[in-house]
């Protein structure tokens, strides 16, 4: 029988007994402990499966992605600008007033070192890496909005305070406290969605909020191209940016006080379409929320092979952005080009983020079992555009290498792909959390890596590190030992690797599944029991 939204509450109602839980609004946060070991969609639906209106389904898709993907986009979006700013402040006088870039005069001519620039990137990521898990926990046991909320606006207040910053160790200092707090959006935003959303619907959505990077590509040079127009004040120009970006930071984060537990305690739904919101994750069975941590999911997740594969998959896939965040009009200045023209060659490559980050999103949510092959074809001129970089001219405005630097922009649907598959392929809370995290880990290193390839010693030579390093992943001893280069890490190449790997043991897994016996009672009882994938053989992975 088919069930409206009106006719399902009433059921629910009747389906309830004095000793079944009680509304979900009296749960809330004086939850007992009892009710944490339990996913919070057992407070609304019943064990068994409710017959959706397909209309009712839809209008209550709509008003979640109406409110939740404007703010993961502007979210992500000031994450991704709070951390390529680097790239055009050092071409606003930030070096020379910091400090970060040393010259050699004992050598001749003199060499210029930016590594304290190259560390002052990464130390954003050791920050992250520093955050991760005690932020992710915080998410996980306290309500995500308010503990959101009260990290952002923290975020902003330090972005604002780079402006104060008068050494290249205060510097340092800044932004590993910055990245330490930055932690929580990537993973909370994770979380959201594989909370929300289907397995069929978690790429597009993903895709969505990840393709801000490209967009704030693109608005970010369009601020920073404005900033260079400043003449004179009391500032340099690249204070003002840092005072811009966390004031609209701390504004954001006083809009994630709004951001809703889960499902179940959404205030932009009525009651009734709660409980769609809800019963429509049912077939999935990745569950939507539960509270507690439970250490044998934890276990689990790193036992979990694939959890593996998929971290390194995005390590691999990230050195590309540590290098470009931090470097990237820096680098397109070697290629004799101003420093306007530099920020405004950033549009490009933001083009091509954010549309293919779109594109493989759409396809991925309308072609089933599509999302490995997709990421498999965008590495494919990441490799090729590092390649153009490396081995062609270097003259005055040359057209060749600023194409290849456009091209590598296909890093990012690749890592948006890679979000997708791995928090589309797990269930329990705990584990979905530990998977986020572990992803982010990967992020975090690839980050950390990316802008140690910069060598400005080997500038005549095209920074072969960074270039052939991109393309395999290689760390040399030396740069003499470039032509035949000691593999120390995972790489592009392997990326590809990997992600056949991955989709051969999914497949396989998915086989076995589904020559079990199949019981629809027990399948719609176990949905939101909190189970992970491996526990459910209800559970289908997607490739």
């Amino acid at each position: 029988m088919r069930l409206n939204a009106s006719d399902m509450e009433e059921q629910h109602q009747k389906n309830e007994t004095p000793a079944s839980h009680p509304p979900y609004h009296e749960h809330d946060d004086r939850s007992s402990s009892r009710s944490f070991e339990k996913d919070e969609a057992a407070a609304i639906v019943p064990e068994h499966a409710l017959d959706l209106d397909k209309a009712v389904e839809r209008r209550v898709l709509r008003k979640i992605d109406l409110f939740l993907i404007p703010l993961m986009w502007i979210g992500y979006g000031l994450v991704y600008y709070d951390k390529a700013i680097l790239g055009s402040a050092v071409l606003f006088g930030m070096t020379k007033d910091l400090k970060l870039s040393v010259v050699d005069h004992s050598t001749k001519p003199p060499t210029t070192s930016t590594q304290r620039l190259s560390w002052a990137t990464s130390m954003f990521y050791f920050g992250m890496l520093a955050g991760l898990y005690p932020l992710t926990l915080l998410l996980q046991r306290f309500n995500i909005g308010r503990v959101l909320a009260i990290v952002v606006i923290l975020w902003g207040l330090i972005a604002m305070l780079t402006a104060t910053v008068t050494s290249w160790q205060g510097l340092f200092a800044q932004r590993f406290f910055l990245g330490f707090v930055e932690s929580i959006i990537p993973t909370g935003f994770m979380c959201i969605v594989s909370s929300y959303y289907t397995q069929e619907e978690q790429a597009l959505r993903q895709s969505w909020w990840f393709s801000s990077t490209g967009g704030w590509t693109i608005i970010g040079g369009a601020l920073n191209y404005g900033f260079a127009q400043i003449e004179g004040g009391s500032l340099k120009r690249w204070q003002y940016i840092y005072l811009l970006a966390g004031a609209l930071t701390v504004v954001f984060g006083g809009v994630c006080f709004a951001i809703p537990n889960s499902a179940v305690s959404a205030w932009f739904l009525s009651s009734e379409e709660r409980v769609v919101a809800v019963e429509r994750l049912r077939k999935g069975q990745t569950g939507v929320r539960c509270q507690m941590l439970k250490t044998s999911q934890l276990r689990e997740a790193v036992m979990d092979v694939k959890i593996w594969l998929v971290a390194f998959m995005m390590a691999g896939a990230y050195t590309v952005n540590g290098a470009v965040s931090g470097f990237g009009p820096l680098i397109v200045s070697t290629f004799g080009y101003t420093t306007l023209d530099s920020i405004l060659l950033q549009f490009p490559l933001g083009a091509i983020v954010f549309i293919f980050i779109l594109l493989t999103g759409y396809l991925s949510s309308r072609i089933p079992n599509i999302r490995i092959i997709l990421l498999i074809l965008c590495c494919l001129p990441v490799i090729a555009g590092c390649a153009m970089i490396w081995r062609s001219s270097w003259y005055h405005r040359a057209p060749t290498p600023v194409a290849g630097y456009t091209i590598i922009g296909f890093f990012g649907p690749v890592v948006s792909l890679i979000i997708s598959i791995g928090m589309a392929n797990v269930a329990g809370a705990t584990k979905k959390s530990a998977t986020a995290a572990a992803i982010f880990v990967a992020y975090c290193v690839g980050n950390i890596i990316g802008p140690q390839l910069i060598k400005t010693q080997t500038l005549k030579r095209h920074y072969p590190e960074l270039w052939l390093g991109l393309i395999i992943w290689c760390v040399p001893t030396s740069v003499e030992e470039l032509d035949g280069p000691r593999l120390t890490y995972y790489s592009y190449c392997i990326v590809i690797i990997l992600a056949i790997v991955l989709y051969v043991l999914l497949r396989r897994e998915n086989k076995k599944r589904d020559a079990l016996p199949k019981n629809e009672i027990e399948r719609d009882s176990l949905a939101f029991k909190d189970l992970t994938d491996r526990e459910n053989p209800y559970f289908r992975y997607v490739l």
